[in-house]
């Protein structure tokens, strides 16, 4: 059976004379892979934590975790399929880039696996700026630790699995262009701009997959939109809430390039490759070079994703906030004084970032309404 055509080609190391593919140099890459995966997952069983377990975030007043709202179907388990469905999701894709790795070192589609997965180190960063507040039950790093604290609530362990969302859009649009290309002239649209017709169709792959994908997350109580933009959103003021325009769109922007730096033109180099060969550094290290390149890319990508969402919060426009705080064994993220002022009882919190990065000068002083407001100073 023939390779698929993605992994046809690509940057690959030149292998030494006279050593076959199943060389010690091999199995010692694929020995330290290995170890470097447990280590990371000792860290990770070792700082595991669940509940609003820090005094930053936890509200004394509520014993357990009680939920006013109930989840999806009445079904109060999602928070452990979506753990286990992690878990299995990261096995396969660990499973398929090492064994893909062997086959194709260095190749093009397993670089951008990597990167789209290290991007998470800003996710607590592209928490706070969309309001994205995850359930305190889920499996989390330490509240207090400092990059984590930018979240809302908590920064989860199942974001380790952003790969299969930012690159997933990437396979069914390049199987698409694909088949036009071959289906229609080499003068048409498709053939004379492939990289914009890839751009597009990820664009709309893309925003379909997240909508749907998001719009379950958020009911199942995975996480929540705690304010929005009520144009354009879906299900305004509930606690499931979603941005529907905003987020949707603004995720394409990583997507998008992730999706145009694979793409191989006529000589089937990639975008990232003939990007890196400018430089003169990378010239002799082409999967380093393309590494960097979508490294960088990507990263900037996603703080473009975050921008547009921290402008939308600088300018207040996020005036709907989900009713009933569904997270009552945590404090109401407020940082703007939005739910106090629709009646929705405290304590609050108004996270690490209140000040200049809300342009303003910390929570806003706020009361609440005399006729108890939408939320209805319900806890």
């Amino acid at each position: 059976m023939s390779a698929p055509q993605e992994f046809r080609s690509g940057t690959q190391p030149d292998a030494a004379p006279g050593r076959a593919p199943g060389s010690a140099p091999r199995r010692l890459r694929t020995a330290g892979i290995t170890i470097l995966i447990v280590a990371v997952l000792a860290v990770i069983a070792a700082y595991a934590s669940r509940g609003a377990d820090d005094p930053r975030i936890a509200n004394p007043a509520v014993s357990g975790a009680p939920r006013p709202v109930p989840p999806l179907f009445g079904w109060n388990h999602w928070i452990t399929v979506h753990e286990i469905g992690t878990v299995v999701m990261m096995v396969v894709l660990v499973t398929v880039v090492v064994v893909g790795w062997r086959r194709y070192p260095a190749h093009p589609v397993l670089l951008m696996t990597l990167v789209t997965t290290a991007i998470v180190w800003q996710d607590p960063i592209m928490n706070w700026a969309p309001y994205a507040a995850y359930n305190p039950q889920l499996w989390h790093w330490p509240v207090h630790w400092p990059l984590v604290s930018l979240s809302p609530t908590v920064e989860p362990f199942i974001v380790i699995g952003y790969a299969t969302f930012y690159l997933g859009p990437y396979f069914p649009a390049i199987r698409v262009l694909r088949r036009l290309q071959a289906r229609r002239p080499h003068d048409s649209f498709v053939s004379r701009h492939p990289l914009w017709s890839l751009a597009g169709l990820t664009l709309v792959i893309g925003f379909v997959f997240d909508a749907i994908l998001e719009c379950i997350l958020v009911r199942s109580q995975l996480y929540i939109y705690t304010q929005v933009i009520p144009f354009g959103s879906l299900f305004t003021g509930k606690p499931y809430q979603f941005p529907l325009i905003w987020e949707s769109a603004l995720v394409t922007v990583v997507m998008i390039p992730a999706a145009v730096l694979l793409y191989r033109d006529d000589t089937g180099r990639t975008v990232a490759e003939r990007l890196s060969h400018r430089a003169r550094i990378f010239r002799n290290h082409p999967a380093l070079g393309a590494f960097t390149v979508m490294f960088i890319l990507i990263n900037i990508a996603y703080f473009c994703y975050g921008g547009g969402f921290a402008i939308i919060r600088d300018s207040r426009a996020a005036t709907s906030v989900a009713c009933p705080w569904p997270f009552p064994e945590a404090k109401v993220y407020d940082p703007q004084g939005f739910y106090e002022k629709n009646g929705q009882a405290g304590p609050y919190s108004a996270g690490i970032w209140s000040r200049w990065e809300n342009a303003q000068s910390g929570r806003p002083a706020t009361a609440m309404p005399a006729d108890g407001g939408r939320c209805g100073g319900r806890t």
